[in-house]
């Protein structure tokens, strides 16, 4: 076994000892007594075993060089017994492990080596014996450690108690052959430390024990319990190193990968890279991410400008069709990591391979990054050199890769914060079918101006979308709602009068008669007439001139009072007007179109289900609804006129569930209301644009402006040559405007009366122009309300949906 002695130009212990010790605690000697005695003290006369010949020999030796005895002054005086020493240490270094090991005896609490083990001489021991590399603690903290230990041994040998004094000090030095980091867990050990006493021991006061632990590290305190000149260390400490490469490097990437900025900074970005060159080993390693963002890749490595802490606007960006056949795409569609040793003999290279290996690389790591069962994008590593990484360093790599995926999900959700609030800001609420476009147009936004606090989105345009449109309406609403306003007027109206005439009955004051006058007056122009202003006036007279008497008239005798209360009694607290007839008629119709709107919702879901499209609907007296079908609403184009085919049969069949729904809820409506249907039948395509001043999809260009103007005025459309209205209750009225449409919907007719949705017959009517629009038809057909296939259906519906 060798050994390595490193003090050889020192000329004593104390001379040995750094600056900084200055006001250490003890006195220390360096002294090989306590392990010469681990060898020799234990035996006896009569004890034969082979410890015993090997003490006797070693005792033998010692006897030969009593320079070993004692107080060692200078260290040098152990060079010329190298051999001895080597047996000597023995104890503490077993020669088996020695070439591995990494261990060292250093002068009590200086850390500086006299002996070191061939591996720990090499790496963590400096030419002067003291260790090589940087601690993870503040100098000051490492002091206070040492004086802790050594207030320990003293607490230990003299006083017997024991204290645990247990702080983690790693060492990192850099490996002389890579110049990466290795880190070392240190261990200090003073089992060789004998502690000498002058005199008694100084008796420590009551309750001192208990406080000891708590005052180990505070010197000022402890140097009262034990004067400095009342002990002596003597002997040497022992030091171990534990490497834990692995384990720090990990816990640093942890560390490192939490900071929201660790992979869109350079100066992290290139840590990360350093850190796990140290992992792996290899000092050539270049680390890079790539991340997969709809049709774009994000490349982020040590050679991209970082400098908006944006996973987006800081990395390169790549179609993704570039990637294909690569060693990149092998990676995502298995899964699993793909490594190639040495690129230029790889076969099938793709562009993207030879741009790589253009670029100097020869081995490269392929690895998938997942979130959720998912690929997100891709960890690479590559060397300059050919077979620099393979498959055993998988297993350190699959450590970190969740740690990575973590980063960039997270960059990734903050991105999307980002597009989400430029969303909102520019756009409201969308429909997730064309989330992605909106999602788009930001980040081309953003790649065009990655500077800009604000910019203008891209055009939101759908080319080629088929629309469907269907309108619910509430027959007669206005006429109702008109009537429950008059109906409240007229009471109030009423009440008023009879405040009034029961005032004029106490006393006759022509001022009272002629409020009564009044009163009667608008009661007769309402009852005949109600104008669009008479709410206004009437309620600004009650309020205005009537009101603001009642506590007046109420003292003119009991029978005003009475009537006065009934008069407040009757207004509505919130509104303070009569507001009974009308509360009938909005809760009717909130009731009506509510019963609509969700039945409407739960089919939407199951078409959505079949075939995503763009939906909206607006709820006001009845329900109306737009739907727009096509490749140019989907991310990747998947579209065919069969689920057009489908949409239109599937829009009939609720338009014959809403009539029986609203059938069905009638007798429960406190005011009769009946619903009135109609589908607008459109074959050709049309362009829709985002409107960003109203927040609105509106059909893009003049010619497609009829279909816009169409779905204004149907509604009101009547049989040409009559005064019938074209929707009526329990039937449903298809406006078409070319032959062909009504052919197809003609079909969807005869299959729904096959399945008992509809009643036989089918009227084609033709209607008066509209202003704007002529030459508009319609086939009109009944709801069979009586028939049990509508409401199997939508029973299967409400199982299927957990209604």
């Amino acid at each position: 076994m060798s050994a390595r002695t490193s003090l050889s130009a020192s000329t004593s212990a104390e001379a040995a000892l750094p600056a900084e010790v200055a006001g250490w605690p003890f006195p220390v000697a360096l002294s090989l007594e306590p392990l010469i005695q681990f060898w020799t003290g234990a035996r006896d006369a009569e004890d034969c075993s082979a410890r015993g010949a090997l003490a006797g020999i070693i005792g033998r030796e010692i006897a030969k060089v009593p320079e070993l005895r004692g107080t060692i002054a200078d260290p040098a005086v152990l060079e010329p017994h190298r051999d001895v020493l080597d047996v000597l240490m023995a104890a503490a270094f077993p020669p088996a492990l020695c070439e591995q090991e990494y261990g060292a005896a250093l002068i009590p609490y200086v850390l500086q080596s006299f002996y070191a083990t061939p591996a720990a001489g090499r790496l963590l021991i400096g030419p002067d014996g003291r260790l090589r590399g940087r601690v993870n603690l503040a100098p000051s903290l490492v002091a206070s450690i040492r004086r802790a230990m050594a207030y320990a041994v003293v607490l230990d040998r003299v006083y017997g108690i024991r204290l645990e004094l247990d702080y983690p000090i790693v060492l990192t030095v850099p490996d002389p052959d890579t110049g990466l980091d290795r880190h070392f867990k240190v261990l200090l050990d003073p089992r060789f430390i004998e502690v000498e006493v002058q005199g008694d021991p100084p008796p420590l006061p009551p309750g001192s024990r208990e406080r000891l632990p708590a005052a180990l590290m505070t010197p000022d305190v402890l140097a009262d319990l034990l004067p400095s000149d009342r002990f002596r260390l003597r002997g040497f400490l022992l030091f171990r190193a534990i490497e834990i490469t692995d384990q720090e490097v990990l816990s640093a990437i942890k560390r490192d990968l939490i900071d929201r900025e660790s992979i869109v900074s350079s100066a992290r970005f290139e840590g990360l890279q350093a850190r796990l060159r140290t992992l792996l080993r290899r000092p050539l390693l270049h680390f890079g991410l790539a991340v997969l963002e709809g049709d774009r890749v994000l490349v982020l490595n040590c050679s991209t400008r970082m400098e908006r802490e944006c996973i987006f606007a800081d990395s390169r960006h790549h179609d993704i069709r570039e990637f294909e056949g690569s060693i990149y795409a092998r990676a995502v569609q298995t899964g699993t990591p793909v490594i190639v040793g040495d690129l230029a003999a790889h076969p099938g290279r793709t562009a993207v391979d030879e741009h790589i290996l253009a670029s100097g690389v020869r081995t490269l790591l392929v690895a998938p990054l997942h979130y959720q069962d998912r690929v997100i994008g891709t960890l690479e590593l590559s060397s300059p050199e050919a077979h620099d990484l393979d498959a055993t360093h998988l297993p350190k790599l699959q450590e970190v890769l969740p740690l990575f995926s973590m980063a960039v999900q997270r960059s990734m959700e903050e991105l999307n914060t980002r597009i989400q609030a430029v969303i909102k800001e520019k756009a409201t609420a969308i429909h997730p079918v064309v989330e992605w476009k909106f999602r788009r147009a930001v980040l081309n936004s953003l790649e065009r101006h990655p500077e800009a606090p604000a910019f203008e989105m891209d055009p939101i345009v759908f080319d080629r979308v088929y629309p469907l449109y269907g309108l619910a309406d509430v027959r007669g609403s206005s006429t109702q709602r008109a009537r429950a306003i008059q109906v409240d007027l007229l009471g109030q109206l009423a009440l008023a009068r009879e405040v009034v005439d029961a005032a004029h009955r106490g006393r006759a004051l022509p001022v009272l008669h002629e409020l009564l006058y009044r009163l009667d007056r608008h009661a007769g122009h309402i009852e005949v007439n109600l104008s669009s202003g008479d709410e206004t006036g009437v309620l600004a007279f009650l309020q205005g001139e009537i009101e603001p008497l009642l506590d007046h008239l109420a003292g003119f005798g009991p029978a005003v009072r009475e009537r006065a209360a009934a008069y407040r009694a009757a207004l509505d607290p919130r509104l303070g007007t009569v507001y009974a007839e009308r509360r009938r008629f909005e809760e009717s119709l909130t009731a009506l179109t509510d019963a609509v709107s969700g039945y409407l919702d739960l089919e939407e879901q199951a078409a959505q289900a079949m075939f995503p499209h763009y939906f909206e609907k607006q709820k006001t007296d009845g329900v109306d609804y737009q739907i727009f079908v096509g490749a140019s609403l989907l991310e990747d184009g998947g579209f065919d006129p069969l689920y057009l085919k489908n949409l239109r049969l599937w829009q009939l069949m609720v338009a014959c569930g809403i009539a029986l729904r609203s059938h069905q809820l009638g007798p429960r409506l406190s005011v009769p209301l009946e619903i009135a249907q109609l589908v607008l039948a459109q074959s050709a395509p049309l362009a829709i644009r985002f409107r960003f001043d109203e927040k609105r999809f509106d059909v893009d260009g003049a010619y497609n402006m009829r279909y816009e103007i169409m779905k204004k005025r149907i509604d009101k459309a009547v049989v040409r040559a009559t005064t019938e209205r074209l929707t009526q209750p329990g039937r449903l009225a298809i406006v078409y405007g070319q032959p062909a449409e009504a052919a197809e919907y003609r079909g969807y007719v005869e299959y729904l009366q096959s399945l008992g949705y509809l009643a036989p017959g089918v009227e084609d009517l033709a209607l008066d122009e509209l202003q704007g629009v002529s030459g508009l038809r319609a086939l009109r057909v009944t709801v069979d309300l009586g028939s049990p296939a509508i409401e199997r259906a939508q029973a299967a519906l409400a199982l299927d949906r957990g209604v």
